[in-house]
């Protein structure tokens, strides 16, 4: 049997996409119609951000925790969080936590590592590329990250939390993120890591300058991967 993946929402866009991707992909696993069993907890987002305002790792962990007790009482077998900023509060919450946990930016990593990528930049929130979310998992498989400059990581940000958890995909935001990456082309990148998982709703492969790692996408393929075994 299966196991039971319990989704920790923040943002709804992303985290839709990957249950979506959860419930779709799992018939390539597990037959026709089929997917591992799933149940997931979302506390509004109004609740997380003036945490994230003020840099409270450990209140956003007290929330996440909140979502963790919920989803194991309802039998999760373990944990995953599309959003990748709110990873910077693991480490206040795995040694208390119920489950165990994937990490994002680890699955990233690992991809990128297996596509044999040896630099990548990195988008995502102003938080997530300026935190140590990322770095140190990048760090360990041996791959360069490589940032936009200050100015496009607000812009970037501010596109993220205007438009894009709202579900508004404009061509001109498109456009932004497409010279951005362009950037990162010409800084010798091989690939563009998209860390925020609203991010893959705007940019993919088909209209990104270089070849995309889908943070929404890889979580839940991992997710699945372990829920089969």
């Amino acid at each position: 049997m299966a196991q039971h993946i319990g989704v920790v929402a923040c943002s709804i866009p992303g985290a839709a996409l990957c249950y979506e991707t959860i419930g779709i992909e799992g018939a390539k696993l597990m037959g026709e119609w089929g997917h591992p069993e799933m149940t997931l907890h979302s506390i509004p987002m109004s609740e997380y951000t003036p945490l994230f305002e003020r840099g409270d790792w450990q209140g956003i962990a007290e929330l996440m925790l909140r979502s963790a007790e919920i989803l194991a009482r309802a039998g999760a077998d373990f944990l995953i969080c599309p959003d990748n900023t709110i990873h910077q509060a693991f480490p206040y919450l795995l040694d208390r936590s119920p489950r165990p946990w994937l990490h994002i930016a680890e699955e990233v990593a690992c991809e990128a590592k297996r596509r044999g990528h040896r630099r990548v930049g990195l988008t995502g929130t102003k938080l997530l590329m300026e935190g140590p979310v990322y770095p140190p998992k990048f760090a360990e498989v041996g791959i360069e990250l490589c940032l936009p400059a200050p100015e496009a990581r607000q812009a970037i940000n501010r596109i993220i939390f205007e438009e894009l958890v709202y579900m508004k995909f404009r061509p001109e935001s498109l456009a932004y993120f497409q010279q951005v990456i362009e950037g990162f082309k010409k800084q010798g990148c091989e690939a563009v890591a998209l860390s925020c998982t609203e991010i893959p709703l705007l940019v993919n492969d088909a209209n990104s300058p270089l070849p995309t790692l889908d943070s929404t996408r890889l979580l839940a393929r991992a997710a699945l991967r372990k829920a089969v075994g």
